[in-house]
């Protein structure tokens, strides 16, 4: 009987998802976040550096792009799902400094942070900080350079930016990552992660956004990545594993804990933003329906598989990373939930778009009407 609520969960949101979508209009998005929305930042910021990443290869890209375009999949990611819907063109990201933006921007870049990071450096948690900062405060100030481009006076940005439709994707992974295996810094630091987040979301209103997306975090203990670098460590015992899922417990407690603070911020930003529609999109439940029933949506039915890599439990090891050298993607990438270990697949982030677009994974759907 525990299992009645996601199994009736999923069979709904698989009869969503099927249905056509109605057009609603948005003039422009405007996106931040990591790897999980970044269209091309990091490969422009890593030529800048002279830097390689592993999104400048194939097999990036070769389903629906059939070349490496700067995206973390090997297709769309949910933020070209949005863009297609509204009719607007996929987001160029901002960092290329390429042609007119009046149709949106794309701040977001693969390894960014919430807490800036001279933070980690300074609690001695990693040594590898990028001389360029990528933190959302960054990206914050990047929009904030674009804007006298895009409307002058506060009436035109009100007017503007009314149209706009604001996402704020998944940015906290790279800090729990970093403070990994230490699960209780990691609890310990959430709310300062949470009210950076918040406090992005309330200067994005105080410039004149009127609808903002925020999305919840996925459930880390299902990563492959975080999986496998437990099969490394000590505790490898059968209570560290939820047995339904196969996913580790105590990163799933720490997702689901970001996201009721997230919940929360997101209500009292509500209470003070009352002609705002201000989107708590669910990153969570719709990966654990995945994990839970796999086949329901078309995937393998051993959910936890990377389409792209090599080796290990999991196809997945660290030196043997999704577009290195001899490392292949799966013959259907359609059929994984998992593409590189850390980010989904196409199939995937389809789903997931579909779901916040209409429902029933956000709150409000985003097509429930233009903001107050």
């Amino acid at each position: 009987m525990k299992h009645t609520t996601p199994l009736i969960l999923s069979h709904f949101l698989f009869l969503w998802l099927i249905q056509p979508i109605p057009s609603h209009a948005f003039d422009s998005i405007f996106s931040f976040g990591d790897s999980h929305t970044d269209t091309g930042n990091i490969n422009i910021l890593a030529k800048k550096l002279a830097r390689s990443v592993y999104s400048d290869n194939l097999p990036y890209g070769q389903t629906f792009f059939h070349r490496p375009s700067g995206r973390y999949s090997d297709g769309r990611l949910i933020v070209d799902f949005l863009a297609e819907e509204f009719g607007l063109p996929y987001l160029k990201p901002y960092l290329g400094k390429n042609g007119t933006f009046r149709q949106g921007a794309n701040f977001a870049v693969d390894g960014a942070t919430a807490l800036d990071p001279t933070f980690f450096k300074q609690h001695n948690l990693t040594d590898d900080v990028s001389p360029v900062s990528t933190s959302i405060s960054s990206q914050l100030q990047w929009f904030k350079e674009l804007k006298p481009k895009l409307c002058q006076t506060m009436k035109e940005c009100r007017d503007y930016f009314g149209r706009s439709l604001f996402f704020v994707g998944l940015i906290e992974g790279r800090d729990y990552i970093e403070m990994y295996p230490e699960l209780r810094l990691m609890m310990s630091y959430a709310p300062a992660i949470i009210q950076i987040i918040a406090g992005t979301v309330k200067e994005l209103l105080d410039e004149g956004a009127r609808t903002v997306v925020v999305s919840r975090n996925m459930p880390m203990g299902c990563l492959p990545s975080i999986l496998t670098a437990l099969k490394f460590r000590d505790d490898k015992s059968n209570s560290s594993y939820d047995r339904n899922t196969g996913c580790i417990k105590r990163y799933n407690i720490l997702s689901t804990y970001h996201n009721s603070l997230l919940f929360k911020a997101v209500k009292e930003l509500r209470v003070k933003y009352r002609e705002a529609k201000i989107i708590y999109a669910d990153f969570y439940g719709p990966v654990m329906n995945f994990v839970r029933f796999p086949q329901r949506f078309g995937f393998t039915s051993k959910p936890l598989l990377v389409c792209c890599g090599k080796g290990g439990e999991y196809n997945w090891f660290p030196d043997k990373m999704c577009g290195s050298p001899n490392v292949t993607a799966c013959q259907n990438p359609s059929a994984y939930l998992n593409w590189d270990g850390l980010r989904l697949t196409e199939a995937s982030y389809r789903y997931i778009a579909r779901s916040w677009l209409r429902g029933p994974c956000a709150n409000p759907p985003i097509i429930d009407g233009h903001a107050k």
